[in-house]
């Protein structure tokens, strides 16, 4: 049988490696060095026209079936290594049969379990990372998937920007359904502790993980923050035109459970819209950080989560894409962030920072909108809070004894408190608002 390589057309190098050569004695020359997860077969890195892949020997029937699970995976928009090629029809130089290979593209910036969970990893790092696992198999399990092995070996894990992603990179033992049982789902899950308290037990044995990481409470932890993200993600979500309070609350659960949303999907739905929601986890301070580059403003984390969740729901419903979030961002502080600020009464100003202000205003919004059953809007939730809640409070300022100067002088401008690199005092941030 000829050599055979099935693989998009944009690849042709590949035709050109040594496949009459077992992969195990493939020369270093043709090699990259990169850290490899364990795996029951042999399994080698090639750079070829400025990409990496992977080339695993495997079964032919196996290696097509692989190929194809990872396609129609990349297809529904799922955390997978891309599948490349099936190559078949391998033999040696003297005529011998070899294994024919599966070949996908490296996920460029992830790494293996291995390389990742050690003594040097902080155990708060390693939860979050435990806790992107949770995601992969929840959106795999709600998209008809049944891994059949989930553990840590057949995952990279990817850090992007202060979030963690985990991306299914063994496919060899997953199933397509239309929906999972429960006695599936339980299955999986059941897989995923044992292996993972395996794994993890084994690193504790070689000294390579950090001792205050319990491997039998971290493969339960696993199992547990699935169960909630699960139960939170499979809820019916639907919104009426008057109803963006739901939204927000179905956001902020999700941020209790300790987990951010990646991506808003609303779909018209009759009169109202169902919303579908992408969750991921995030590394200390992503919110702060992902606020100032958007918008300038500086905020504590808590107050930048709820600040980028009200961003983001504006994004959506103003229907423009994720590619024109800076854009999206821009109409927010101009429509809605800066009117709520320009809305203080000129002798109230100094009675809570800027973040924490709109803050409350947004709390507020969603408690006037959980009593009457809609959304009351923003205009109505500001009027109710400066005159309800605002006028009430001490100054935060004079609270914390800090001295307070003279209000400052209206001159219909909004002032911000924007982080500066400079080492003032006060940190380089100017109080305005």
């Amino acid at each position: 049988m000829p050599l055979q390589v099935n693989s998009a057309p944009d690849d042709p190098d590949l035709l050109f490696l040594p496949w009459a050569v077992p992969l195990e004695e493939w020369p270093e020359d043709q090699l990259v060095a990169l850290p490899r997860g364990l795996s029951r077969h042999v399994v080698r890195f090639v750079h070829l026209s400025g990409r990496v892949y992977a080339v695993k020997e495997t079964p032919e029937e196996i290696a097509w079936r692989e190929y194809r699970m990872l396609r129609q995976m990349e297809t529904l928009r799922l955390p997978t290594v891309e599948a490349v090629a099936v190559v078949r029809g391998r033999e040696t130089a003297a005529g011998e049969p070899l294994q024919p290979a599966l070949v996908t593209a490296h996920l460029i910036f992830s790494l293996p379990y291995r390389a990742l969970f050690s003594s040097t990893l902080r155990p708060g790092t390693a939860q979050r990372l435990l806790d992107a696992l949770a995601v992969l198999l929840v959106r795999l399990h709600i998209a008809g998937f049944s891994w059949g092995d989930c553990s840590l070996s057949n995952t990279l894990f990817r850090r992007d920007a202060g979030s963690f992603a985990a991306y299914l990179v063994d496919a060899e033992t997953a199933e397509m359904h239309h929906t999972l049982s429960d006695g599936q789902r339980l299955h999986d899950l059941d897989l995923a502790r044992t292996n993972i308290f395996g794994e993890l037990s084994d690193l504790a044995a070689g000294g390579i993980l950090d001792e205050s990481v319990d491997p039998e409470e971290a493969s339960a932890n696993v199992v547990r923050r699935y169960t909630q993200l699960r139960d939170e993600l499979v809820r019916p979500l639907e919104v009426g035109p008057d109803e963006r309070y739901v939204l927000d609350a179905h956001i902020e659960r999700l941020n209790q459970l300790g987990f951010d949303v990646e991506e808003l999907e609303v779909t018209a739905q009759g009169t109202g819209a169902r919303v579908r929601v992408l969750p991921k986890v995030v590394d200390a301070g992503h919110h702060s950080r992902r606020l100032f580059r958007l918008t300038g403003l500086d905020a504590e984390e808590n107050q930048a989560r709820r600040m980028l969740n009200d961003l983001d729901s504006f994004r959506s419903a103003a229907g423009l894409p994720e590619s024109q979030e800076s854009v999206a961002a821009h109409r927010w502080v101009t429509e809605v962030f800066e009117p709520v600020m320009r809305a203080v009464p000129k002798d109230q100003r100094g009675k809570l920072e800027a973040p924490q202000l709109f803050h409350e205003v947004l709390e507020h919004r969603w408690f006037l909108s959980e009593a009457a059953g809609r959304d009351v809007g923003l205009n109505r939730a500001v009027q109710s809070y400066m005159r309800d809640v605002l006028a009430a409070k001490p100054v935060e300022a004079a609270v914390l004894g800090r001295r307070i100067g003279p209000p400052p002088v209206d001159t219909g401008e909004l002032r911000l408190s924007f982080r500066d690199d400079g080492d003032d005092d006060n940190g380089g941030a100017e109080e305005g608002a």
